[in-house]
């Protein structure tokens, strides 16, 4: 009866042990898809695994090829997941292959992705890392779109604040849009602008023409004094020559007055001159002519000094003047110091 109890004892142990063992054994199983395959591990660096966990599946070109084998926590900011690959595809993935982080289907498990790479890089070996593409996931969706929310919001509140403010009259813009007369004002004041704009450049217009024509027309004379530097020089040798035949009727003249002035005090041929009362008139006649033509050269001189043309030349002339006068005097001042 003993013997009967213990080995039911023992069978009933035997079938507890058994059963754990084979729950054991198909749980390690089911994680472990790729146990009985001949694989080779490579690993990839993220920033956010999205939920990712052991045991989800890995998939090139949309292939089940692997599993996840261990997600290890580096720092904050990066994230190590090695994956199990199937020795078989080794030869397809290059090492320019980028993995991402996606969802099986809309509601699925997480998977990673392995994308295939454009370059003619090498096969990928044991142990290699390939580059990552973290894509953006719903939370930071959402995320952006609650802050949009609620800077749209505030928007909207100092939208309403500032239009209630328009209303009240309050501000330039309210003053404007409840104001009629300024409004007028304003109004019209813009249309003076335009017609003060549009006479500005008509203006300018007709200067570019004048100057224009200027440049181009030689026919004029300050056209020919800028474009033919001939006949500029030319019209300095004129003023030159104008100035040399003032100055010599001026010589002229004081002659003239010097005779004059020697007929009034000596005897002889002056009172023949005095008798002839025509010869007397005809002389002061021509003494009085020639006065008037001298003053109308000198007020046609001084006129020319002051024309815009010419002003350049006879303030050379006076410079220089100015300068021999200096000389004169710094010359006579030695000599008597000596």
């Amino acid at each position: 009866m003993k013997n009967t109890s213990s080995q039911k004892i023992r069978l009933g142990l035997f079938v507890i042990i058994g059963t754990i063992l084979f729950i054991a054994g198909v749980y390690i199983i089911g994680q472990r898809q790729d146990m009985f395959k001949k694989t080779f591990t490579i690993s990839a660096y993220f920033q956010n695994v999205n939920g990712l966990q052991n045991g989800n599946n890995v998939r090139y070109a949309g292939i089940d090829i692997g599993t996840v084998k261990s997600i290890t926590m580096i720092n904050d900011s990066t994230i190590r997941i090695d994956m199990n690959i199937d020795e078989k595809i080794i030869s397809h993935i290059k090492k320019d292959a980028i993995a991402t982080i996606g969802s099986d289907g809309l509601v699925g498990n997480m998977i990673v992705n392995i994308v295939p790479g454009k370059g003619l890089e090498e096969i990928i070996s044991n142990g290699d890392i390939i580059e990552s593409y973290s894509k953006i996931g719903a939370d930071d969706i959402l995320s952006t779109l609650s802050v949009s929310s609620e800077n749209a919001a505030i928007l909207t509140s100092d939208l309403l604040k500032i239009t209630t403010a328009m209303l009240e009259g309050k501000g330039t813009v309210g003053l404007l849009l409840n104001d009629t007369i300024m409004a007028k004002d304003l109004k019209q004041s813009v249309n003076n602008l335009k017609m003060a704009s549009r006479g500005a450049t008509n203006t300018i217009n007709e200067l570019n023409t004048i100057i224009s024509s200027i440049k181009t027309n030689d026919n004029t004379i300050l056209g020919m004094i800028l474009n033919d530097s001939i006949s500029g020089e030319k019209l300095k040798t004129v003023v030159s020559n104008l100035e040399a035949s003032s100055n010599e009727i001026q010589n002229v003249i004081s002659n003239v007055n010097g005779v004059v002035e020697d007929l009034n005090s000596h005897n002889g041929a002056y009172n023949y001159i005095v008798k002839d009362t025509s010869l007397v008139n005809s002389l002061k006649s021509t003494l009085n002519n020639i006065n008037e033509g001298t003053d109308k050269f000198n007020q046609n001189m001084e006129a020319l000094k002051h024309n815009f043309l010419t002003r350049g030349y006879f303030k050379k002339l006076e410079r220089q003047e100015l300068r021999e006068a200096k000389k004169a005097k710094k010359a006579k001042k030695q000599k008597n110091e000596n």
